[in-house]
Formats: structure tokens, C-alpha cells, sequence
């Protein structure tokens, strides 16, 4: 059988490890009898997966003590309701929200936060990050929301010590709110530059189904009176994200993802690999004309490379012969069109190699 790289933008590729360990618990964990699946929340076995994968994550991370992990339902999309419904009932209604729109996920996030705040468009870039200097902050705005990586146009911010780059020329009262979705565990970030850190799991930590949220302490207790309960941050900290049942078996497959990490040196082993496979790949389609790609490279990302071919009417041939090699998902999303390659903590070298391997033999080089 040809061996399978799975190239998906999420659900994206999990570690074989984790798979593995995963198949040989499936019907008892540890003894218990039970199946994860099958697990009370309340229960012992569970509620000792949860704080392992709950101490992991924060170990990982670095997370203060001072911020709160929640392990919550849905994915990003849910949380761009959920953060100003949380965030901005502390200040006069109706409140601002600056945004940074630099792709399609800042551009659902800006959608989303409307029905709840006004918004402001601090600073538009297609193909990169625009400079701090040319931002346009609302003062007294209830936080900035950025998204750090773009999953479908493929645009990273540019990171200097954990923090997107230039970030000195924002004010240090700006409360900073961060979508790391498809970046995060991929490179060491300075958890308490922001206010608030989510991530949705099925791209570098899990399953679909869980969503990540770090958050201040003091951000907790601030939502608008028609936040249902068991959305509201403080309400789901209190209760150790169990105020209702949470996502069980998708926090344990993260547990597992979270140990594999360890495993492998950490988070800074990670942003080597990620830096090792994005150079790979970026070479073989900045080798010549045959490939485009159209995100200025300070932005490209490390984990997201859309690129499409200079003769768009070969795509689906492209797309037939990757697929007979055992390379999956690299259709672009429908929005932007193209091809992209998403190449997650989980996707060894060996895949990247792979497709370069194939990029070069379809380009006739």
C-alpha cells in the first residue's frame, strides 16, 4: 500500500503515536474496565485525564499562573461569538472592537463580533501583516483581536520573543486577543502579552470538537447579560470546564498529543521542525514559474502554504497524480482556489519530502 500523507487543513493529521496508544485503550483505559467514551466527567478516571492534559498544556505553553485554561465545545468560529459576548460587557454599550484583517478567519471573526460590538478595522493586508505604525486603534476599545495565522490564505505574523513582531508600538493599556488556531505548540509564545489565547483543536492539538481558551483571570466576570451560562468564562473556570459535559474524548486524545509533544523536545523542537518543513517546501515552489505563491515571505506560514500552479488548467491532473502517491487534501479551499499543504507539528518530514519529491517530478524539473 502507498504510503498515506494526509495534507488536510483540519482535521488534520494526528500523530501515529497517539493513534497507536489510542487503538489500545479504546475498550479499557488503564485497567478501569471503561472506554474514555464511556467515562462519567465527574468521575475519577476522567477528572485525572483532565488535569494531567490540563498541567501538560500550561507546561507546554508556559501558561501563568495568573491565566486559566478552559477546555470547551465547538471550534474557533463558536469562540468568535464567545469572546465578546465574555470581553465586553464591562464597558459602555455599545462597545468597539478593533480588529487586524489579514485573511478569511479575521474576516469571520470581524462578521461574528458585529452582532455583538461595534467594529473597527484597525488594518487590512491580503498578502502580509500591515506595519503597527499604520494601525488605526480605537482608544478605549474593549480588546484587538488578531488571528497570528491565517489557516486558508496562508499569512503568518511575523514573531520577535513569543509576540507578533512591532507589537512595542502598541500601547501597553490594548488588550490583546489572539486566534492561534493553526499555529499553536508550533513556536514559543509569550502567553502573557495577551489577554486571551484560543485555538481550535483540530489542527495541532486533537479532534475536532474541543476548543482551547487561555485567559487573564481578570478578564473573567465580564460578560454581557445574555451570555448563556455555560459559555461564560468564569462560570466554565470555576468549574474546571465542567459546568457541563465537556468534549471527553476529544481532551484525552489532546492529553495524548500534548505527551507526544513532551516526547519530542517540546515547543521548541516543534518551531525547528515547522522552520525545517516550511524551507523545504518554500524552496521547491520558489525554484521557478511553475508554482505561484502569493503571500509576501516575512508573512508565509510555517504550518499553512496555499500555492497554486502558473497553468491553472492542470490542477485537477496535479490533484489526480498527488493523490495516486499517497499525497492527501492539498486542494485549496474553495474560497482562494490553488492548492495548499498543511503541515502540522504531526506531518513528519518525510511527507514534505514527499510532496517536493512530487512538485519537482510534475514540474518536469
Amino acid at each position: 500500500m502507498t504510503h498515506i500523507y494526509n495534507f488536510s487543513a483540519g482535521p488534520a493529521v494526528l500523530p501515529k503515536e497517539v493513534l497507536t496508544r489510542a487503538a489500545a485503550e479504546m475498550l479499557d483505559w488503564h485497567g478501569s474496565g471503561m472506554s474514555v467514551m464511556e467515562m462519567s466527567h465527574r468521575g475519577p478516571e476522567f477528572i485525572s485525564i483532565y488535569k494531567a492534559a490540563e498541567r501538560d498544556l500550561r507546561e507546554l505553553l508556559a501558561v501563568p499562573d495568573n491565566y486559566k485554561i478552559l477546555f470547551m465545545q465547538g471550534g474557533g468560529l463558536s469562540q468568535n461569538a464567545l469572546i465578546p459576548l465574555n470581553l465586553v460587557g464591562h464597558k459602555p454599550q455599545p462597545a468597539t472592537i478593533d480588529f487586524i484583517h489579514t485573511g478569511s478567519w479575521s474576516g469571520k471573526s470581524i462578521k461574528e463580533a458585529g452582532k455583538y460590538a461595534s467594529v473597527n478595522i484597525a488594518a487590512t493586508g491580503k498578502t502580509g501583516v500591515p506595519p503597527v505604525a499604520e494601525w488605526k486603534l480605537t482608544p478605549g476599545a474593549a480588546y484587538l483581536h488578531m488571528c497570528t495565522n491565517e489557516t486558508i490564505d496562508g499569512v503568518e505574523f511575523a514573531f520577535e520573543n513569543g509576540v507578533p513582531a512591532g507589537l512595542a508600538g502598541v500601547p501597553d493599556d490594548v488588550l490583546l486577543v489572539a486566534d492561534m488556531s493553526s499555529h499553536i505548540l508550533s513556536r514559543p509564545i509569550d502567553v502573557s502579552k495577551f489577554g486571551l489565547i484560543f485555538a481550535g483543536a483540530q489542527k495541532n492539538i486533537g479532534p475536532a470538537g474541543v476548543t482551547i481558551v487561555i485567559v487573564r483571570e481578570d478578564l473573567l466576570g465580564k460578560a454581557l447579560p445574555i451570555c448563556p451560562s455555560a459559555f461564560d468564562f468564569k462560570l466554565v473556570a470555576d468549574n474546571e470546564s465542567m459546568y457541563n459535559t465537556p468534549p471527553t474524548y476529544g481532551i484525552y486524545i489532546a492529553g495524548l498529543v500534548f505527551q507526544w509533544l513532551k516526547e519530542q523536545g517540546g515547543v521548541a523542537a516543534m518551531e525547528q521542525r515547522a522552520i525545517a518543513k516550511a524551507d523545504l517546501l518554500y524552496a521547491a515552489l520558489d525554484a521557478d514559474d511553475f508554482y505561484q505563491t502569493r503571500v509576501e515571505k516575512t508573512y508565509r506560514s510555517r504550518m499553512n502554504v496555499p500555492f497554486y500552479l502558473k497553468d491553472e488548467s492542470k490542477n485537477e491532473a496535479f490533484l489526480a497524480g498527488a493523490k495516486a502517491r499517497g499525497l492527501l487534501q492539498l486542494k485549496g479551499h474553495k474560497s482562494v482556489g490553488g492548492m495548499r499543504a498543511s503541515i502540522y507539528n504531526a506531518m513528519p518530514i518525510e511527507g514534505v519530502q514527499a510532496l517536493v519529491d512530487y512538485l519537482n517530478e510534475f514540474a518536469g524539473r
